[in-house]
């Protein structure tokens, strides 16, 4: 077979956008609970009030204005409050995944059930209970639970106390966080994620009129990435067979001419995107390319030598990443486009199709990206992520019948086959938002990844129902076989 014998065959959910409960079970409030649904054209808004009394709207990962504070309206739907009622609802949904096959599953510990106003406040009991009562139910169908410390859900306590990642003061409270995660766990979970998708923050620098943002952004990264190495030296410690890994956000990048300046770009845009947090996390120090970056905004980052030392006695055990579409970008402007980032335009490429996000949908360049990886880093690789976000409709036969969702996972893991047969060290594959779940981007409900369907729509209408879809059996059959069957 072209899979290895044990291949983590997985779903993944988010606290965040599933569990809803949001303020249940001593659980303190998050920033994405302050978010209304956004839709294809924009995505969602967090919500506020400002210090004259004004009501104002900000994206996700933006700071409040000086004397803002957050505060929930009778006007706005927030979808995260209920999301797919994971937490009452977990045993019932277990079963669907042990019915399944599922061989992994991938959710987050909300960092607000644990330390809801963080180490001064202490342990939330309840909060621990909660997560170690869903790792037991896991563990009795023989289903690996591989567990995320965070995913932008930091308490909104640490904005209003710290003002973020910035504050090196993050760095303590996160470790205490994931020493008490890997300690209560011990035995339960022996696989752990620290930051999810944590390049986004060095994206975040990117586009035009964010120059100025430039300097704190990538300092908030290297604090999360010195977190990250602590932490990975904590796991060892509280158990040396734990193993723990990063996740960053993959995007395979080509160059829209064969200019060489095209060809170029293409490669600083994965060196800027994927290798700059990857080289540091999985071989302990930052790359050479780092200083064009940082030079690039007109700064000098401050490394000291302690977080020298952290970074390279802390490197990942392994390197997980998620995968949805690739890009293509040119140094010549097109016609009509303004949106530049750092001398390079995107542009779609005229060779793949699209979601209806505008998403482009390429599963060769899922195979590039995992030989991209492999060749560079030498560990071994979890794709954590996969999925392709849909409306799905109830048919008139009562059923979903949604062969679009299969035939995006038949092409991406036959890519994925081929690349495991031609040496790539892969362990394992997971379908993203395997229960359907609150978009992270836009905020949507209706925005479905899911081969098991949530009856809840963008405002707030369903019964929470869960039916499986036609992708359902389909992915059965194919952890059935190990990956040889996917018609």
């Amino acid at each position: 077979m072209s899979f290895p014998e044990g291949f983590l065959w997985g779903g993944s959910i988010s606290a965040a956008q599933a569990e809803g409960a949001f303020l249940e079970g001593g659980k303190s409030p998050v920033q994405i609970d302050y978010g209304d649904a956004g839709s294809t054209k924009g995505a969602r808004r967090i919500h506020y009030r400002n210090a004259d009394g004004s009501r104002g709207t900000m994206y996700q990962f933006q700071h409040l204005p000086e004397g803002a504070s957050y505060e929930f309206f009778d006007d706005v739907h927030y979808t995260n409050h209920v999301g797919s009622d994971f937490y009452h609802t977990y045993k019932e949904d277990i079963r669907l995944f042990a019915e399944l096959g599922l061989k992994s599953f991938n959710t987050t510990v909300s960092w607000a059930r644990i330390y809801p106003r963080g180490v001064e406040g202490g342990v939330n009991q309840e909060g621990v209970e909660f997560y170690r009562n869903v790792f037991t139910e896991l563990r009795k169908y023989h289903i690996e639970p591989v567990i995320t410390l965070y995913k932008y859900d930091e308490p909104v306590y640490f904005e209003l106390t710290y003002g973020g990642w910035e504050n090196r003061a993050m760095i303590d409270e996160f470790v205490a966080f994931a020493k008490t995660c890997f300690t209560e766990y011990k035995g339960l979970v022996n696989k752990w994620l620290t930051f999810n998708e944590i390049n986004v923050l060095a994206q975040g620098a990117i586009y035009p009129g964010s120059e100025g943002r430039a300097k704190g952004l990538f300092t908030e990264l290297h604090n999360q990435m010195v977190a990250s190495a602590r932490a990975v030296k904590a796991a060892h410690e509280v158990d040396p067979s734990i193993r723990v890994g990063c996740m960053i956000a993959g995007c395979s990048v080509y160059p829209m001419t064969p200019d060489p300046k095209d060809v170029m770009a293409a490669y600083s845009y994965f060196q800027d995107e994927f290798c700059y947090c990857g080289d540091t996390m999985v071989r302990g120090a930052y790359p050479s390319f780092a200083k064009r970056i940082w030079h690039g905004y007109g700064f000098d980052l401050e490394v000291s030598e302690e977080d020298r030392k952290d970074l390279l006695e802390g490197k990942s055990d392994f390197i997980a990443f998620s995968y949805y579409f690739s890009n293509c970008v040119t140094t010549h402007k097109p016609e009509g486009r303004s949106l530049m980032r750092r001398g390079m335009y995107d542009v779609r490429n005229p060779y793949i199709g699209a979601s209806d996000w505008g998403w482009q949908i390429d599963p060769m360049g899922f195979k590039f990206l995992l030989h991209l990886i492999n060749d560079r880093y030498q560990v071994p690789i979890l794709d954590i992520e996969n999925g392709f976000g849909a409306y799905d409709k109830i048919s008139e036969d009562g059923k979903i019948h949604d062969d679009y969702r299969i035939d995006y996972h038949r092409q991406h893991i036959a890519a994925m086959k081929e690349a495991v047969e031609e040496g790539v060290n892969l362990f394992g594959y997971t379908v993203w938002g395997f229960l359907d779940l609150v978009s992270f981007g836009s905020g949507q409900m209706d925005k479905r990844y899911g081969m098991i369907y949530v009856d809840m729509d963008d405002q707030g209408n369903g019964t929470l129902k869960r039916m499986k879809k036609d992708s359902f059996d389909w992915y059965r059959k194919v952890i059935e076989t190990n990956g040889e069957e996917l018609n």
